[in-house]
């Protein structure tokens, strides 16, 4: 018996198969998302992952925002699914042997920070993704919570104080427009930045580049803005932070902690800690694999 751990954010779809409890990282296979057809890729994706393998459950990461009780999702970055698509109906016809388990992106690396990284050592967490998108997730009492629509820690949108500009959800000002990987490209690139991605950005930033540093430092003050005000909000003292933040080195983790000190200063935040994760860009997708391997759905 095998299961699969699947994670959908808006730029690709990764999948691996889990044997016996074990996914290497040599085994993950991943897939661009297409403009249009996005279901046929995750579905040729999944078939060739699983082979000829009887599938007993799958974990499933995805990038909300989410309808967990009708398996729905409504991603603005996806045109396809924008209206809404059932992804767990359609996994199931695909596997309909199999228990399908579903999160948000944030949620799944939040389960993993829990099992597998920092925020095992701590009862209550904030977990921080920074992608394509910014998401995350809240632990409380050792639980990942999902919220009333499955749709808890998306700290994207949140509004960033100094910040308005238009964001893709009908909002302004949301931390998303700042600090999400696609965003830190647009505004570098609208002042002559002629790089392409994220990951470009990041190494334009280390070898001392100006646009991409200021794209950066601007993207770690709103964040370090967002995550003092959750941190006020959930009483918490420590936060993870994952994805291409983690990654980033001091252009944007100086600004982030600069903002943290100045504006999380009650006495019951004198020891916040806010750490990189360690898992790297598979975070998600071991969230997926515990998700997969828990033979029940957490509460939350």
């Amino acid at each position: 018996m095998a299961m699969l751990c699947v994670a959908i954010d808006s730029a690709q779809i990764a999948a691996a198969r889990i044997v016996d409890g074990d996914v290497g990282g040599d085994d993950v296979r991943r897939a661009a998302i297409p403009a249009a057809s996005v279901w046929e890729s995750c579905r040729n994706l999944l078939t060739e992952v699983a082979g000829e393998m009887p599938i007993t459950a799958i974990g499933l990461a995805v990038v909300g925002p989410v309808d967990m009780a009708a398996g729905v999702v409504a991603p603005v970055d996806i045109p396809e699914w924008r209206a809404g698509f059932d992804i767990v109906g359609a996994i199931r016809s695909l596997f309909p042997s199999a228990a399908v388990r579903f999160l948000v992106d944030g949620a799944c690396l939040a389960l993993a920070e829990r099992n597998l990284g920092h925020a095992s050592e701590a009862i209550d967490s904030l977990v921080v993704l920074v992608s394509d998108l910014v998401s995350g997730g809240i632990i409380v009492g050792g639980l990942t919570m999902v919220g009333r629509t499955g749709n808890a820690g998306n700290f994207g949108h949140m509004p960033v104080p100094g910040f308005d500009g238009p964001c893709r959800c009908g909002s302004r000002g949301c931390l998303d427009t700042v600090a999400a990987g696609r965003s830190m490209v647009e505004w570098a690139r609208a002042r002559g930045w002629t790089g392409q991605n994220p990951r470009e950005l990041i190494d334009a930033a280390r070898n001392g580049e100006t646009v991409p540093v200021e794209a950066l430092a601007r993207a770690g003050t709103a964040l370090g803005l967002v995550i003092a005000s959750a941190a006020v909000l959930h009483d918490v003292d420590l936060v993870v932070v994952g994805g291409l933040a983690g990654e980033s080195g001091p252009a944007l983790w100086d600004p982030l902690v600069a903002a943290v000190a100045a504006h999380a200063r009650t006495g019951n935040l004198t020891e916040l800690r806010v750490v990189a994760s360690e898992l790297g860009e598979e975070g998600v997708l071991a969230g997926a694999a515990i998700l997969a391997l828990s033979g029940e759905d957490e509460p939350g």
